[in-house]
């Protein structure tokens, strides 16, 4: 037995907070994500960053994604080679190894600090911040044990020919499908046709995430551990074996909508599934669950004359994320993901970064809590550090929202600002909720008072020129002297030819 909390993080994929019931969801109830909520404390201003890769690795390094030369994720669809026969696992590596850039010895991340506590660190899903990666950076980057997948372009599949268990090929039994089972974006006759087809899909792939995860539990009961889940749910192109009953009779959404809501639904069955587990081990009241997103909504369920989907409105006529951008009353939206806000997952509009933040830790944080603390994914390295105890490297940019956990919101350090890249360009916000967003093909800047405009309606850069001066001279201070850097490609680095 052990004084130290064990700690579960929960990471959903394309998450939008509105589509979990505790942030308002209407026509879906989500209870076991819920209870995290009115057991721990419900973040309403988190912030992830415009899409998956950077998110991930941000809260793996503790470092924003808009500094020059930190690190790069490479393109997805490598292991596409492997299901072919193109190249060996070990061509795969050797490749991933010399592309793009490679940790240095004294780099710490996430896992490690950990690890060094004493803690067995666990990771099980869609592995790393990708596109692709291999054992050797996973337990490079401090993880114990790792199940799942090693290449996000094929996660876009929820029926694996194989997975990966510490390094070694785990193949699925049942799933024959070199592709995975990846099913069409966008809902017609045909594409119902294929997502029904399921020949070669014989296992879906959270149902071997759970089992794993519940086996991780069970074996490390009586010791510290650190286990991580990033789950492929609720990520498209809409694949669910089957409809859940919570939905299946509701007039208000069509058959592809409902199995969109089936696949957040059955992430809220795995939330419920290990702290159903949790209670039985008996170690439920030493262990805090993290549950967040990496980056802002996306709308799968797109039908014609239905849902237009990020790029443009129902008229058809399209967002330039400068002056017109997405709203679900625009795009049509039925499940309103994105909280009403402005913008989707790429963009830096607030619908596209902001994301559900839920802790639960029984007898130490207030049930029921709602908080107001501005934090951002860099903030989990901090705060895990000073939960158990250990050293927060140096020169990282997250500050610990431990205070705040534990009802100290006195002592609470807030940051001056949080920044994030997205494909318009970097974006940044204070403490005291100015925005500041570059728009980097016309090299202008918009300022928006989150405070009186959650829609991001009115830019105000004109009237606050003084505001404009000095945050766009923290921006370029923390873009590393360009704001270019606060854009994804400034991080990508794709295969030589």
């Amino acid at each position: 037995m052990t004084d130290k909390p064990n700690i579960i993080l929960i990471y959903g994929d394309d998450l939008g907070r509105g589509m979990l019931s505790c942030y308002g969801q209407q026509h879906f109830e989500t209870p076991n994500i819920d209870r995290l909520s009115s057991e721990g404390v419900q973040f309403g201003q988190a912030y992830g960053c415009a899409f998956c890769a950077p998110s991930r690795a941000s809260m793996m390094t503790g470092l924003h994604d808009c500094h020059r030369g930190t690190w790069t994720y490479t393109q997805g669809s490598i292991y596409n080679r492997l299901s072919t026969g193109e190249m060996t696992l070990a061509q795969i590596t050797e490749l991933i190894h010399t592309t793009g850039l490679q940790a240095t010895p004294d780099e710490i991340f996430l896992a490690q600090i950990a690890q060094e506590a004493g803690y067995v660190t666990g990771q099980v899903g869609k592995l790393e911040w990708g596109f692709d990666t291999t054992s050797d950076r996973i337990r490079r980057h401090g993880w114990d044990y790792h199940y799942g997948w090693y290449d996000h372009a094929r996660c876009h599949g929820f029926y694996p020919p194989f997975l990966f268990e510490n390094g070694e090929l785990s193949y699925i039994r049942g799933n024959t499908r070199a592709d995975c089972g990846v099913h069409l974006d966008g809902e017609s006759p045909e594409n119902a046709a294929i997502r029904s087809d399921q020949r070669g899909k014989a296992v879906y792939s959270q149902d071997i995430f759970n089992e794993k995860i519940l086996a991780f539990l069970r074996k490390y009961k009586d010791q510290p551990f650190f286990l991580y889940h990033p789950s492929q749910l609720p990520h498209g192109p809409i694949a669910i074996p089957e409809i859940h009953p919570v939905v299946k009779y509701n007039p208000n959404l069509t058959e592809y909508e409902k199995e969109y809501a089936s696949m957040i639904l059955k992430l809220d069955e795995t939330v419920g599934l290990i702290l159903d587990e949790l209670e039985q081990l008996g170690i439920d009241d030493r262990t805090m669950i993290v549950f967040c997103s990496d980056n802002g909504h996306e709308v799968y369920a797109l039908e014609q004359g239905r849902t237009s989907g990020r790029t443009e409105n129902l008229e058809g006529e399209a967002f330039d994320n400068i002056r017109t951008k997405f709203y679900s009353e625009a795009g049509g939206d039925v499940f309103n993901g994105n909280d009403s806000m402005a913008g989707l997952k790429w963009s830096s509009w607030e619908g596209g970064t902001r994301i559900p933040y839920l802790v639960r830790w029984p007898t130490k944080i207030d049930p029921g809590s709602l908080s107001d603390h501005i934090l951002t994914n860099y903030d989990l390295m901090p705060t895990l550090a000073e939960l158990i105890g250990a050293e927060l490297p140096h020169e990282k940019d997250g500050l610990s929202f431990v205070p705040t956990l534990l009802g100290r919101s006195d002592a609470q350090q807030p940051h001056p600002f949080v920044i994030y890249a997205s494909w318009q360009g970097p974006a940044l916000v204070t403490q005291d909720n100015w925005k500041l967003r570059y728009v980097s093909s016309e090299d202008s800047f918009q300022l928006y008072d989150l405070n009186q405009d959650y829609r991001e309606e009115n830019d105000l850069a004109q009237e606050n020129p003084e505001i404009v001066d000095q945050l766009k001279s923290w921006m370029l201070a923390a873009c590393d002297g360009d704001y270019q850097h606060g854009t994804p490609q400034a991080h990508l680095a794709a295969y030589p030819k």
